[in-house]
């Protein structure tokens, strides 16, 4: 999955190359701290630094034999390092290393997919600005309700995804922790100020109560949040792939050239990126359930959850950049049809202002609102039934229990505008899209 959903950076990242290189920095920096305390000589560690090298080849055909790949790796280094690499994971398990790296490349991995958050929130608050004022119908149910803007309509996906992006931040942060902490967490084999020095260099924070692994509720915390994020991108290409339906057609998402449709009917311009990233998010929300059923370990640890996330991990850190990154492609490029806009807010015939009429109607005669609604609900169902013999206003105003409303009074009631004279203030509320929170590079 992560070669076919993932920038390049994404597969340097989760790349069995990279994943070493982390687990080869944290056992210098324990063999550091021996050092400054006298157990590792000058000239050894020296050596550890300067000659601890791995191939992933090699570690592969030892893990064949040993088959576990922590002793693997340390195989190879050993063979490169020599005599001095019995000073390397002296007192350390295997899951102080991979623990610990895991947590750093989550760590990276969100750095790159707040980029991706950035990059979409900039389009989205960009595309709702343009078309702040572009009056469509809104729906509920489906059904044609009151007028909205389509700019308000993309300022609630803006809305929600900053929401999505904070959760993931905070979620990341719960994150930055690693443990070097022993077979079981009691340091037994090393002092705690041993994993206080390695931790430093890394910028993580020491879990305060490990067992032998960092506790995998962080874990489910942060695939919560990234299942979240899904939902948001669902929920927004879901209101495109809606608004493309042929019938209204009043947005598009980009249709490229040689792109085509359809094996069957040329015709097709199918919003297959949006449904793309529909199904993804799907996915997503597979990979926070298995992240919640690592959490009741046995005991100090078993391996239960180890496989499942080799899988999770990177293909739902890279498949929510992949999602953002797509997304952001689409709204940049989307085709708004102006005139579509216009034709579907008049093909239910002015049934969009029965809630104004309603009101309108109220405050001119003195009736009650039973009275009125039982008025502007026998026209709409009839405009409903029959919009050929007359739309909602010519209805009321031949009603002659309205004849208080002039003319002018229907002009306001039956004005689109009239009902968005607060947008600004909506669009007032929202904060201009965030800078990535991480600056350093990758």
């Amino acid at each position: 999955m992560i070669a076919r959903y993932s920038t390049a950076a994404m597969r340097q990242l989760w790349s069995d190359e990279h994943k070493f290189s982390l687990w080869r920095d944290i056992e210098i920096a324990a063999c550091e701290f021996w050092h400054s305390q006298g157990k590792i000589s000058d000239s050894e560690m020296e050596e550890i630094r300067s000659r601890a090298q791995f191939s992933v080849t090699r570690i592969e055909e030892i893990e064949k034999t040993v088959q576990h790949d922590v002793i693997a790796f340390l195989t190879n280094l050993a063979e490169n390092i020599g005599p001095a690499a019995r000073h390397v994971h002296f007192g350390l398990t295997s899951s102080d290393v991979v623990d610990t790296a895991q947590m750093l490349l989550l760590q990276q991995a969100g750095a790159l997919i707040d980029r991706a958050f950035v990059s979409l929130l900039s389009a989205l608050y960009q595309f709702a600005q343009k078309h702040r004022d572009l009056i469509v119908a809104g729906r509920t149910h489906g059904v044609h309700a009151e007028p909205t803007t389509l700019g308000l309509k993309f300022l609630g996906h803006y809305a929600e995804l900053l929401r999505a992006r904070e959760r993931f931040l905070h979620a990341l942060e719960d994150c930055r922790y690693g443990k070097i902490s022993g077979a079981v967490g009691t340091y037994s084999q090393m002092p705690p100020e041993l994993e206080s020095y390695v931790l430093a260099k890394f910028g993580l924070k020491v879990e305060p109560v490990s067992t032998q692994v960092i506790p995998r509720d962080r874990h489910a915390y942060l695939l919560q949040a990234i299942a979240l994020s899904g939902q948001a991108l669902y929920r927004l290409m879901q209101e495109i792939r809606l608004l493309q339906r042929t019938e209204g057609r009043e947005i598009e998402e980009p249709f490229q050239e040689g792109q085509k449709g359809s094996s069957a009917m040329p015709h097709k311009r199918n919003p297959v990126l949006a449904e793309r990233i529909c199904g993804l998010a799907r996915v997503l929300l597979g990979y926070a359930a298995t992240a919640e059923n690592n959490i009741p370990l046995w005991h100090e640890r078993d391996i239960s959850h180890s496989g499942a996330e080799r899988i999770i991990l990177p293909d739902a850190t890279s498949l929510l950049e992949y999602m953002l990154l797509k997304s952001a492609f689409v709204v940049q490029n989307l085709h708004v049809h102006e005139d579509n806009c216009a034709r579907v807010l008049a093909a239910t015939h002015g049934l969009l202002f029965s809630s104004r009429a309603l009101l309108a109607i109220t405050e001119k005669t003195g009736m009650s609102r039973e009275e009125a609604y039982a008025i502007v609900q026998q026209a709409a169902m009839a405009t409903w039934e029959n919009p050929q013999v007359g739309d909602l206003r010519s209805r009321l105003e031949r009603d002659a229990r309205l004849a208080a409303l002039k003319s002018e009074d229907w002009d306001a009631v039956f004005d689109a505008r009239s009902f968005l004279q607060h947008v600004g203030k909506i669009f007032a509320r929202l904060p201009a899209p965030p800078q990535s929170a991480f600056t350093a590079s990758i």
